[in-house]
């Protein structure tokens, strides 16, 4: 079976609203395929395991996927879930359809070359795809809190087109996300007697300016400047015209770097305001130059380009792996602005470079 052949299967089977359907092809053909261990956990993570040395390296995706588009599904809203397949076209050296770059195409490349590879005898080799990573990564978290500790990991995210077009890099580092909720109270009152009241927009507006003047971190790694940011991006407040307000809310996209966050807590200091953490992507750095660097050699002996090692913007599972203590760099086929669209694709001659890429490594490491 060709990394196209796999890929154009697993790319097929819908896992936006559920992954089970993936998950048992993945499984099923790990166990006709391999002689590994292969378990599936409760939250339908699957995992399989080969060699029994002491330092483990791991081949990691995940196969959920963002609801597709009306033209990558066949069907209508009225066909049962069991009927519901997505559409796949190959045309100019490419496999469009929903996942494809995100990220079915590298599970099928980890697949293959996790089949194919003998691990080294100081080595165990594991393969992992996870559930759940496009709503936050709850797959990779429920298998870290049930022991998934490898010491090494190769994460098949995006990572081709970053230092030069159709080149396939390795990510050293990428950016987290904390999403927060920022609440402004106060007490109402008609707004024909203004101090009567205490205007919760008006207390708003003061967490905004604490935000705007808060300095967002920025690292420098492998060569580049990974930068976070700050930024309100919702505002919902008041009932009435005539009414002053007694509650505010906002909403702030924060992008975190690794080691370093901004200082948002001090939101807590003003006057009715409380300050929530509704969602917290952990950042990624691989701080083991020696590991990178294999990567980065094998793929560049798997391309004619010349890779380099490089930062993405995006979280990944790589994210909850590092703040695990696993040594990750991110090396896939997506390439930047592919995931998420209507016309997602992936190159199939990339997908044949990073199943050379992962048997390259899973062969020599450590």
């Amino acid at each position: 079976m060709t990394v196209r052949e796999l890929t154009r299967e697993l790319v097929s089977i819908p896992s936006h609203d559920d992954e089970t359907a993936a998950g048992d092809h993945i499984e099923t053909w790990l166990r006709r395929e391999t002689d590994a261990e292969v378990t599936r956990d409760v939250a339908g993570n699957v995992i399989a395991r080969k060699g029994t040395g002491d330092r483990t390296l791991a081949l990691v995706g995940h196969h959920d996927v963002v609801e597709p588009a009306a033209s990558q599904v066949v069907g209508t809203s009225e066909t049962a879930a069991d009927d519901l397949e997505y559409v796949v076209e190959q045309r100019d050296g490419r496999l469009y359809g929903r996942g494809a770059a995100d990220m079915k195409g590298a599970v099928a490349a980890a697949m293959l070359a996790f089949r194919d590879s003998d691990p080294s005898p100081a080595g165990e080799l594991v393969f992992a795809s996870f559930v759940g990573e496009e709503v936050g990564g709850v797959g990779a978290q429920h298998a870290i809190e049930h022991g998934f500790s490898p010491d090494y990991a190769i994460v098949g995210e995006g990572s081709t087109g970053y230092s030069s077009p159709g080149v396939t890099d390795v990510a050293v580092a990428h950016k987290g996300r904390r999403g927060s909720t920022i609440t402004a109270r106060g007490t109402a009152a008609h707004a024909s007697e203004v101090d009567a009241g205490e205007n919760a927009i008006y207390r708003a507006t003061d967490a905004v300016d604490l935000v705007r003047a808060l300095e967002a971190p920025a690292i420098d790694v492998a060569g580049e400047t990974l930068a976070g940011s700050l930024a309100v991006t919702e505002i919902e407040g008041g009932v009435a015209m005539n009414v002053i307000p007694d509650r505010c809310t906002l909403t702030v996209d924060e992008r975190t770097v690794p080691g370093e966050r901004a200082s948002l807590e001090r939101l807590e200091d003003l006057e009715g305001i409380t300050w929530t953490v509704d969602q917290d992507l952990p950042p990624m750095r691989c701080t083991d130059e020696a590991f990178a660097e294999a990567v980065r050699e094998a793929a560049d002996a798997a391309q004619s380009g010349t890779p380099a090692l490089v930062t993405k913007p995006h979280a990944t599972d790589a994210g909850w792996l590092s703040q695990a203590g696993t040594e990750c760099v991110i090396c896939g086929p997506s390439e930047p602005g592919e995931a998420h669209t209507e016309t997602e694709s992936v190159s199939l001659a990339v997908l044949e470079r990073c199943r050379k890429t992962y048997q390259r490594v899973a062969a020599s490491w450590p």
